[in-house]
């Protein structure tokens, strides 16, 4: 009998050699005792593999937690698997008609749940009970691959309309499917290798729906908090509503609708739903008289300085004249920039804006004076001053767009009438199906790429590897005054 070959692989740094053949389940396992909570996959020489998968070649192995993004998002996919697999069992295939993970609200899952059944906390709470009973049993979660074609006929049999509906687009022959114990669905992304893995949950009633809650990426080992913003909540669900009406609730529905040749009237009646709300605001903001500015904040890359632009048209129509005003150009200059505690530059914070320039500047243009008003060359890290002069008459409104707008410390010399405040962000309310949502933080990581690039000569690396430290800064300065 031939001897099994050895193979050469390096592990978080370390030598080792494994039989040809091994799972990586099995090296993680080797290593477990470094890390403080369950390895869920493995980087190998740059591309993520599950732990199911097998050693073939020489290789270097990085271990993924739930501590890492990737593994979050492992873990927040297999427990939505495991709610699924319980949810039918408890209530029975024949009655349920929809199950749907629609958003992220504050370390939970926000689902909506459609059927002949009672959706109370008696029923979560045998679904959560079922959901553990699963989890105690280990069961594996197996990968296999399907002929597409067979695929929209198990989903159509199975009523997963939606999955149907968006693999008959799909161009590939073959398609990857997930089963447990006998529940099989489809999903973007990996999973953990069985049930045992998902052991932090929690079902709740939450609104109309219910909550799947899940731990941090800080501590996944204990549920985060759920201190939802309701505000938020009330925004994307009637998007929600708004989505459904226009059969456009998911990516599947949308592919359908362009298919039909119904993209532009689509395009259209969004356009026509933003455009009559905020010629709404334009038309409160008129009615104020006192108001002369206009606070817009959000986080990065949520469309500020778009909807600054369309909002002042708007105001244009409701007799006021605004000006537009970038707080980007009230940064201080970058030698005086504060630093993260990694030594890198913090421009999220309020300590890199002159705040005391932006105030005088404000009370003065308040009174009548005429001020000059700078612009932040970003390629130079400097605030330039070019001649752009401004004063307000009446019927003048200044629109200002910034991370801070919301935060009274930021305008703290100027009277609480004279400003009115709007929260912006371009929340994700289109899934790719009922089952597999977009972070609303991919889409704005995306676009900050772009514009990064566009006018401040950063690269995608670099806009990537500041990344972490915009999200702190909405963590710190924009979502807590979001309401």
């Amino acid at each position: 009998m031939e001897e099994t070959r050895m193979i050469k692989v390096t592990v978080e740094g370390k030598e080792c050699s494994y039989p040809r053949g091994t799972a990586y389940r099995a090296i993680a396992a080797d290593f477990q005792d470094q890390f403080p909570c369950d390895i869920l996959l493995v980087n190998r020489d740059g591309k993520l593999c599950e732990l199911h998968k097998v050693l073939d070649r020489e290789c270097s192995l990085r271990m993924v937690t739930a501590q890492d993004r990737p593994g979050f998002q492992t873990y927040e996919r297999s427990a939505v698997f495991l709610m699924l697999k319980g949810f039918y069992d408890v209530v029975g295939r024949e009655n349920v008609e929809r199950i749907s993970v629609e958003y992220s609200l504050s370390n939970a899952l926000f689902i909506l749940a459609k059927g002949n059944f009672t959706l109370d906390q008696a029923l979560l709470d045998r679904v959560e009970e079922r959901m553990r009973e699963l989890s105690a049993k280990a069961l594996p979660i197996e990968k296999r691959t399907l002929n597409t074609d067979d695929a929209i006929d198990l989903f159509r049999k199975t009523r997963l309309v939606h999955k149907a509906q968006l693999l008959s687009f799909r161009i590939n022959s073959h398609v990857n499917v997930y089963s447990l114990d006998g529940f099989v669905d489809y999903f973007y992304g990996y999973m953990v290798p069985d049930t045992s893995y998902i052991k932090c949950l929690g079902l709740e009633l939450f609104e109309n729906g219910f909550i799947i809650r899940l731990p941090t990426q800080k501590d996944p080992s204990h549920l985060g908090d759920f201190n939802p913003s309701r505000k938020v909540f009330r925004e994307l669900y009637n998007s929600t509503l708004r989505a459904e009406a226009l059969n456009v609730s998911n990516v599947a529905e949308l592919n359908t609708t362009i298919s039909r040749g119904g993209a532009t009237p689509l395009i259209l009646a969004h356009e026509a739903m933003m455009e009559k709300k905020i010629g709404d605001i334009a038309a409160e903001i008129a009615s104020r008289k006192e108001v002369r500015f206009v606070m817009i904040a959000g986080p990065s890359s949520s469309g500020k300085t778009t909807f600054s632009h369309r909002l002042s048209t708007q105001l244009r129509a409701c007799g006021l004249r605004p000006y537009p005003i970038a707080t980007d150009n009230y940064f201080v200059n970058r030698d005086k920039t504060p630093r993260d505690e990694n030594g890198n530059y913090d421009f999220e914070g309020l300590g890199a804006m002159d705040v005391e320039q932006f105030n005088e500047d404000c009370v003065r243009l308040l009174k009548g004076e005429t001020v000059e008003i700078p612009t932040y060359n970003f390629k130079k890290g400097q605030r330039e001053y070019n001649g752009n002069f401004l004063t307000l008459g009446e019927g003048d409104v200044l629109v200002i767009e910034g991370i801070h707008c919301l935060n009274d410390e930021f305008t703290r010399s100027l009277p609480k009438e004279s400003k009115y405040k709007i929260y912006i962000s371009c929340l994700t309310t289109l899934n790719i199906d009922d089952h597999n949502r977009i972070p609303t933080t991919d889409a704005r990581l995306l676009r900050r790429i772009e514009r990064d690039a566009r006018t401040r000569g950063y690269s995608a690396q670099a806009t990537i590897k500041m990344w972490p430290s915009v999200r702190r800064g909405e963590e710190n300065n924009i979502f807590p005054f979001q309401d």
